[in-house]
């Protein structure tokens, strides 16, 4: 288990800032910050933090076993993480954070930034080792 912690730090590390950022106040348009985002800028930022949290999970997973081997069981573990801190951030809005909305579609951003995140790796590694893609 602290071997898999070891590896994984990266990840771990990027876990805590995309929740730290995903429960952050957005801010308005009227704010004296000047800052504005786009409509949806809220969805985007989720599909990058967790396309970013995937990656960081297959590195460490990579470096552990010293080896780009494809296991089905990694993916599905990376899912089940990934999902539970979606999850996580979501419950969080609904309960602490009542200034920032939960929404369905910010946990459908998430696995969307988890998808293209396994799509890359599964990709790659095709790729690497001269595996047809059909």
């Amino acid at each position: 288990m602290l071997k898999t912690l070891r590896y994984q730090y990266l990840a771990i590390l990027w876990a805590i800032f995309t929740l730290i950022m995903c429960e952050m106040p957005m801010s308005d348009p009227g704010s004296s910050l000047g800052v504005t985002f786009f409509e949806g800028f809220d969805k985007l930022a989720h599909t990058g933090f967790f396309f970013v949290l995937t990656v960081l999970l297959f590195y460490g997973k990579i470096k552990e076993q010293s080896s780009y081997t494809y296991r089905t069981l990694t993916i599905l573990k990376i899912l089940v993480v990934t999902l539970a801190l979606g999850v996580l951030i979501e419950v969080l809005q609904i309960t602490i954070f009542t200034y920032r909305a939960a929404e369905w579609w910010d946990l459908f951003a998430d696995m969307t930034g988890v998808g293209m995140g396994i799509f890359s790796y599964i990709l790659l590694h095709r790729i690497r080792f001269n595996e047809k893609l059909l």
